[in-house]
């Protein structure tokens, strides 16, 4: 089944959406941190400790984040549930880099290293991890259903995937408000910022493709995942889902 948000694409139509999405990060890598946290008022910090603190009750000991970007996530994986290993994968060079440098400066070489690898088929063998996480990164997914099966064949039975990812809200007056923010402010935002005003746009429109709450819940089931939980943050601007991969049958 094709999602809409696999047809929005960056740049053009002609390209594959995975090499648009990596050009797209290479070209505001150096930027990205900063105003990524300035278009959520600082809020996203927040949402990405709601979202890893849920992961405390289990205690993953092996993590796997999936499209790390500058390694934000991976970095307070380590931080807040202090597992043994943080493995941080994405298909864009740019952003590992400026990841590296930042784990460098916090001494966490020992606990979290980096990837160069396409979602859509990781270099993982079947079982690995104890969780996986992918943090406002799941809906640059080139083939939403391919990549989050593969997550689901990385996870150890028992293991669970978080996801956060933003959402356009969709009660008064939110969702107006959000809507003038993404089509006005975040696209002045970005040319501002990086030059790139085509990343933002893209930004805006993937936000208002992606399957959201009861249905991104279904996509999740319909990928082999059980326990579907998820919760909406800060008037619905951003939803953090977790589910869990089934427990290996036991022989009679």
């Amino acid at each position: 089944m094709a999602y809409q948000q696999e047809l929005i694409k960056p740049y053009n139509q002609s390209e594959g959406k995975r090499v648009q999405v990596e050009r797209m990060f290479d070209n505001i890598a150096p930027t990205y941190d900063r105003l990524n946290h300035t278009l959520s008022l600082g809020i996203d910090r927040l949402w990405r400790n709601k979202a890893i603190d849920s992961l405390k009750p289990f205690a993953p000991q092996q993590i796997l984040d999936i499209a790390t970007g500058t390694g934000d996530f991976a970095i307070l994986a380590a931080q807040r549930l202090n597992p043994t290993h943080v493995t941080g994968a994405d298909i864009c060079d740019g952003m590992l880099e400026v990841a590296k440098r930042k784990v460098n400066q916090k001494e966490l070489e020992k606990v979290i290293s980096f990837r160069h690898e396409d979602c859509m088929k990781l270099s993982f063998a079947d079982n690995s991890f104890d969780a996986v996480t992918v943090a406002y990164g799941v809906r640059n997914f080139e083939n939403l259903e391919q990549g989050l099966r593969e997550t689901l064949r990385v996870l150890k039975p028992g293991g669970h995937l978080l996801i956060v990812e933003l959402a356009s809200p969709k009660s008064f007056p939110m969702k107006q408000l959000f809507w003038l923010y993404s089509h006005l402010v975040i696209p002045m935002l970005g040319l501002l910022f990086s030059r790139d005003i085509k990343a933002y746009r893209y930004l805006t429109d993937s936000v208002m493709a992606f399957p959201q709450g009861e249905v991104m819940e279904q996509v999740l089931r319909h990928c082999g995942f059980q326990q579907v939980n998820w919760q909406r943050f800060t008037f619905g601007i951003s939803t953090m889902y977790l589910a869990r991969k089934r427990e290996a049958s036991k022989e009679k």
